[in-house]
C-alpha cells in the first residue's frame, strides 16, 4: 500500500472535502512502512519536525492554519535528504532512497502550496 497526500477544505457545515489531484500532480506521498522507516524515522524526528512523525501513529491532518508552517518543515527535510536516506534500513542504495523520498516530498510540497492558496489542508494517510 502507498501512503496518499490531499488537499481538503471545509463546507459550510464543517465537513471535509477533498479535492481532484490536478493533471500533472501525484498524489503519492510514500510507502505504507514509510510511516515509521521514513516519516517517523530517528532522522526526521532529530531534526525538529513535529507533522511528519505523526505518521507512525496514523494518517496526519494539518489544519489550514498550519499549513505553512507544514510546508517549512517539507523543506527542511528536503534539505536533509541525504543524512534521512542513509539512516533509512534499506537494501536500496542511498541515492535511490535519496530519489524516492525526494519524490514523495515533491509531490507532498506541491499539494501544500495548492492548499495554502486556497487556505484549505493537507491530509496524508
Amino acid at each position: 500500500m502507498s501512503l496518499l497526500v490531499d488537499v481538503f477544505t471545509a463546507d459550510e457545515s464543517g465537513e471535509s472535502r477533498f479535492l481532484d489531484v490536478p493533471e500533472g500532480s501525484s498524489d503519492l506521498a510514500g510507502f505504507e512502512s514509510w510511516r515509521t522507516t521514513v516519516w517517523g524515522s530517528d532522522a526526521v524526528c532529530s531534526l525538529g519536525a513535529r507533522f511528519f512523525p505523526q505518521l507512525a501513529c496514523g494518517p496526519l491532518c494539518v489544519a489550514p492554519e498550519d499549513v505553512p508552517d507544514f510546508i517549512q518543515e517539507v523543506l527542511l527535510l528536503q534539505n536533509n535528504i541525504e543524512p534521512i536516506a542513509a539512516r533509512m534500513e534499506s537494501p536500496k542504495p542511498v541515492a535511490q532512497r535519496a530519489s524516492e523520498i525526494t519524490d514523495r516530498l515533491n509531490n507532498i510540497l506541491d499539494a501544500a502550496q495548492r492548499a495554502s492558496q486556497i487556505r484549505g489542508g493537507v491530509q496524508i494517510w
